[in-house]
This record gives C-alpha cells, structure tokens and sequence, in this order.
C-alpha cells in the first residue's frame, strides 16, 4: 500500500456522508509544537482515519495515530525512542448545546470559520496528550536502573531534643 499524506484540513460533514477513509501519514517536522516536547524531531505519523454518520446521525471522525518520539529521560538524563500511539473519536460541534447532547463515546471538537476541522492539529494534539509528564526508560534499560538516587547528604539523627508539650503536660497535671 502507499503511504500518502494525511490532508491538512477536511469538511467533515462531506466526509462523513461520503464514508471516506483515510490511511497515510502526517510528516513529523510539521507538528512543531510536538516536536518541542520532545528531545528531537520526532518521526512521521501513521494514521488512519474514518469518517462517518453513527445511527444516532452524529458525525464522527474516529481513527488511529502512531508515531515514535525521542525524549530525555528524567532519571539518567539520557535520549531514549518511544511509541507514542493514541485512538480517538471526535464529533464536530458548533454550540453548547451540541457538546451537552453529545453522548460520552464522542468527544468534541471545533470546526474553524469555514466549517472545516484541521486534522494535523487534532492528531498533534492527541499525541501531545500521550507524552508522558516525567519521560523514563523502563527501570531494567535505564543507566541508573534501580539505584537510589539523592540530593545531598542526610544527616545522622541528632541527639534526642525535648518535646515542645512537655510544658502542657506539667499544666494538665495541676
């Protein structure tokens, strides 16, 4: 099969009543706001994307999208590749009511001024979401593996100090 390029931007009413389905990919140095999360570019995206009306009539877009990412591991400080892979399934909307009505399997999304849904910025998105907040390699594969790691010295416990309620317990007494 051939890989195309996922298109910038669809009407997703003509999308959907036309059952279209995409399979392709999204370059990975045009999702820039991804690429600065991570340590690197990251590479091009696999998606694939279907497009239509539930029996319900909602418009869905539903699909896929896998991608590797470079990141920096927080615990040895060294780059490592990841698989960021994330599902969705969006339904256009145009007012509250809308969003309200939509049932839970549906998130939302907004179309732009000409009614049409910019699909790069909703994959990006959604691979954002899935880079995890503190990246680290698998303990067994990390440099420092399963050392403990500190900050400073602890000191030794110091000679034992008096209780501070020791005086409440002289006044209890009275």
């Amino acid at each position: 099969m051939q890989t195309v390029k996922i298109p910038v931007s669809i009407d997703p009413l003509r999308a959907a009543t036309s059952r279209l389905v995409y399979q392709g990919v999204v370059p990975g140095q045009t999702l820039k706001r991804l690429a600065e999360l991570c340590a690197g570019n990251c590479s091009d995206v696999a998606v694939s994307l279907e497009c239509g009306v539930d029996l319900q009539g909602i418009v869905y877009l539903k699909g896929k999208a896998v991608t590797e990412l470079t990141l920096l591991c927080q615990r040895c400080m060294t780059l490592f590749t990841t698989e960021a892979a994330v599902e969705f399934c969006f339904s256009p909307c145009r007012t509250q009511a809308e969003i309200d009505e939509l049932p839970d399997a549906y998130d939302p999304i907004e179309c732009d001024e000409i009614g049409e849904i910019r699909l790069h910025r909703m994959i990006e998105d959604e691979l954002m979401l899935a880079v995890p907040l503190v990246p680290t390699h698998d303990v067994a594969e990390c440099h420092f593996g399963s050392k403990d790691m500190a900050v400073g010295e602890i000191e030794e416990a110091q000679q034992e100090r008096p209780n501070p309620f020791a005086v409440l317990e002289k006044l209890k007494s009275k």
